[in-house]
């Protein structure tokens, strides 16, 4: 378990090789100072992903009812300073719970799940955990990125998505909702 930057993070790496390579999982959490209800709109308002997660630029085909098992949801994005398209596919869904999806940017791909759970240091805090699970080698142009790039890669993701959130959240981003705000 290491902690950078208040995410507390565990590596464990499920190499179950098999014909086709294994799979690299990436697990890390941190507490966030707001309750669920806030950080799950930050994870399923589109106006709040495009604002919180850097490499999210602008969401091209979002359905109202976002996130539902079943929807292909298609954003613009920037991997590395190139303009992709971020494929979402949400596989399951359980309210200021858990949201888990399937995830393409460009030739990266992988299954992405956060928790969220009631944080026991104290009422409206939230405990975020993040799981990404990829396969340990990723095509490129004439080769291929080795588990060790893999991990890092996720690694970085896993680790900056935590930390967009927490800092999104507790300095009351988007208003700290303004479904919130007195009428």
């Amino acid at each position: 378990m290491s902690l950078a930057n208040g995410v507390a993070g565990a590596i464990l790496p499920q190499e179950t090789i098999r014909r086709g390579g294994g799979l690299i999982t990436i697990v890390m959490s941190t507490v966030i100072g707001a309750d669920r209800a806030r950080v799950w709109r930050a994870l399923t308002d589109p106006s709040q992903v495009t604002a919180w997660d850097a490499s999210v630029v602008a969401p091209i085909d979002v359905p109202s009812d976002y996130p539902k098992p079943g929807q292909h949801v298609r954003w613009r994005a920037r991997m590395n300073g190139l303009p992709i398209v971020l494929h979402d596919r949400p596989i399951e869904v359980i309210g200021a719970e858990r949201l888990r999806s399937s995830i393409a940017m460009g030739l990266f791909r992988f299954d992405e799940t956060y928790t969220l759970a009631d944080d026991p240091s104290g009422p409206g805090r939230t405990r975020l955990t993040m799981k990404v699970i990829t396969s340990n080698e990723i095509p490129v142009v004439g080769g291929a990125l080795d588990r060790f790039s893999v991990r890092q890669q996720a690694t970085e993701l896993v680790s900056a998505s935590l930390q967009a959130i927490r800092t999104w959240c507790e300095r009351g981003g988007a208003e700290a909702d303004a479904s919130h705000t007195p009428s």
